[in-house]
């Protein structure tokens, strides 16, 4: 396998899992599944949108996550008079020297809560377009770059329709994973009960943002055979292509899932990618960015039978160092 030697040992991804997972699990309970797929977007440089309906700890969970990895946190409610300034900053009248000086907005953070996003017109949601794709803002011509890590958490509400406004594909293009939030079971609410029975901290930072910069420019160096690649760009074209599907996944899809199955690999403890690490990944990813055809959508079609179907169709080829 000839790769550029990681920075850090494979197995220290899987120990921050752990590690986090039960320094989280002291305050949000029953969601495992959902910090693992937070992790996985952060250490690949990504970004998330959380769905799922009120009351199921997708803010507390945003805020024990920064807490957790030592990241800067600032949170938005988004609402229908936002405006663009008020995420991304402004030039201010400074009245003891009579110059405009720059006020930064709370994106200048390293994990932004941007909270019920799609409550927010389009003009205000696209002020996260540039910070969330190019870790940068522009303020009255002025280029400013954001702190690094940098990552959106972004929640929106599936039931509730009034007042809200449709997310679009541009927007969801730019989010690695959506991630549905969901109720937990019975004995993990019983569990809920007992933890909020007491007064609840904030969790003891068990990272710092210089630790994940690490992590995160390490991804890259996870080794992945060309067989590979080809495997990625060819379930992606596949799905451009699929006979039940308006829109298929964009080259940054594939971007997104090449990474996502990197970290993947890192969980799992290896420093090399299998087939089973992008079919893993191959959902969370293109779930929000493919579109159905109505007439499929009223056949009982579902985009996960759609993914899975893909995963049957393009052939595996196996690599040459297997």
């Amino acid at each position: 396998m000839n790769s550029s030697p990681l920075p850090f040992p494979p197995s220290a991804i899987r120990d921050l899992r752990l590690r986090l997972q039960e320094s989280i699990g002291q305050i949000v309970v029953g969601q495992a599944n959902v910090v693992d797929q937070m992790l996985m977007a952060l250490l690949a440089s990504g970004h998330v949108l959380l769905e799922g309906v009120p009351g199921t700890a997708k803010t507390t969970l945003c805020r024990s996550f920064s807490a957790a990895l030592g990241l800067d946190f600032e949170r938005i409610q988004f609402t229908p008079d936002l405006l663009p300034a008020d995420v991304t900053g402004t030039q201010v009248l400074d009245r003891q020297t009579s110059n405009f000086v720059l006020r930064k907005g709370p994106v200048f953070c390293q994990l932004l809560l941007a909270d019920e996003l799609n409550r927010a017109p389009a003009r205000t949601q696209s002020s996260l377009l540039e910070a969330m794709q190019e870790k940068q803002v522009t303020i009255e011509g002025k280029t400013l770059p954001l702190p690094e890590p940098f990552m959106v958490l972004a929640t929106q509400n599936p039931i509730e329709q009034e007042g809200v406004y449709r997310l679009p594909e541009a927007q969801l293009d730019r989010f690695l994973f959506r991630i549905l939030v969901g109720y937990p079971d019975r004995d993990q609410e019983i569990s809920m009960l007992e933890v909020h029975s007491k007064p609840v901290s904030k969790p003891s930072p068990i990272c710092t943002g210089e630790q994940v910069l690490m992590f995160q420019k390490g991804i890259d160096q996870v080794f992945c055979a060309k067989e590979l690649k080809e495997y990625v760009i060819d379930l992606v074209r596949t799905s451009r292509t699929h006979p039940d599907l308006v829109l298929g996944a964009s080259p940054r899809a594939a971007i997104y899932l090449l990474k996502a199955a990197r970290v993947h690999a890192l969980l799992e403890g290896r420093s090399f990618v299998t087939h089973a690490d992008v079919q893993a990944q191959l959902l969370p990813v293109l779930g929000h960015r493919v579109i159905l055809r109505p007439e499929s959508e009223m056949d009982g079609q579902t985009v996960s039978s759609i993914v899975q179907r893909l995963v049957q169709t393009v052939p595996v080829v196996p690599t040459s160092s297997s």
